[in-house]
């Protein structure tokens, strides 16, 4: 019940803020500019952005090598059917479905692909939080903005330092997982993390997720060039980067649809855009940077030889037992 009043919340939440985006947007006016763009960025933009993706694929072999040696092209693959069930599926359920097919493919324990994932997000929420503490040096952001990014620093903080914790005193910290509701599961992935971070690839694969994190600036710079915004720079493409990370990382509608709008629109207001420009423009970035991900992961899934509710209920199985 709590996971239905979440998802009915921030369906809503994500309506109610694409139904604003759309408030007194004229799409004959969207069309007319989508024709005007330069479609030599718009082509950059989109290889850049599956680009990203291929990064990501690249970090989460290493990250797996002490388990087992992943060709990047495997990762790279589940990545992609987990970004299309994003798209379309609640709950960001590709995250689940990616370390499913990634234990079947790889004969890997479902508990240590999962925990995997886990270390890849406290890896990005730390140079986020770093990429953050250099933007505010320069800009001037948004009171909401820098509030969110304060709760983010702390929360990271705290991982990090339990990350830090667990792979430096693995004894102790089983001792006090013994005491939680949740200790079996704590126990499995503390043995899962010792597995992964008692090795150089961990700190391989964090270095990694730096150009993982910088190389998702270089498709929103690419869009605005597109559209005309020729005074933007890649500092303020990175700046745009920051706002949209920073307000994505609670999950919302599939693909972000609403808030990922909302996020373009506050961004490039701050910059001194035209309300009904900002409307205009987030809609056409939206689709330019997913429709390459929709496209190439329905390859993807076409390749493995499932059909996503297949997957998603395979996945969902595995998720409950901890193997697949």
């Amino acid at each position: 019940m709590k996971g239905i009043v979440f998802l009915v919340l921030t369906n809503l939440a994500s309506l109610g803020v694409l139904l604003w985006v759309l408030h007194d947007v004229e799409l004959a006016e969207v069309w007319k500019e989508i024709k005007g763009m330069h479609w030599g960025w718009v082509g950059l933009a989109a290889f850049s952005d599956i680009m990203v993706y291929v990064l990501q694929g690249w970090r989460w072999s290493i990250l797996l090598r002490p388990i087992s040696d992943i060709p990047m092209i495997r990762s790279v693959r589940a990545i992609y059917v987990g970004l299309y069930a994003n798209e379309v599926l609640p709950f960001r359920s590709g995250e689940i479905i990616r370390c499913y097919l990634q234990s079947r493919w790889g004969h890997l324990p479902f508990s240590v692909v999962l925990s995997s994932i886990a270390i890849e997000r406290i890896f990005d929420g730390i140079w986020l939080v770093l990429y953050l503490a250099l933007v505010v040096q320069f800009v001037d952001l948004p009171r909401s903005i820098r509030d969110g990014g304060f709760a983010l620093i702390l929360l990271v903080g705290l991982l990090a330092g339990a990350l830090g914790f667990i792979i430096a005193f693995q004894k102790r910290a089983k001792e006090l997982a013994a005491h939680w509701k949740w200790g079996d599961k704590a126990r499995i992935f503390i043995e899962d993390l010792q597995a992964m971070g008692g090795s150089r690839s961990f700190y391989q694969s964090w270095l990694a997720s730096l150009p993982h994190l910088l190389s998702m600036t270089i498709p929103i710079y690419c869009v605005l060039r597109a559209y005309g915004f020729s005074d933007f720079t890649l500092w303020d493409a990175a700046v745009i980067n920051v706002i949209v990370r920073l307000g994505t990382v609670v999950p919302g509608a599939p693909g972000n649809l609403g808030v990922y709008q909302g996020l373009i629109v506050l961004s490039l207001v701050f910059f001194g855009i035209d309300e009904n420009v900002a409307k205009r423009f987030s809609l056409i970035v939206w689709c330019i940077v997913t429709l390459p991900l929709l496209f190439a992961g329905l390859i993807a899934l076409s390749v493995t030889g499932f059909k996503l509710r297949e997957l998603q209920a395979s996945a969902s199985t595995a998720d409950e037992k901890g193997h697949v």
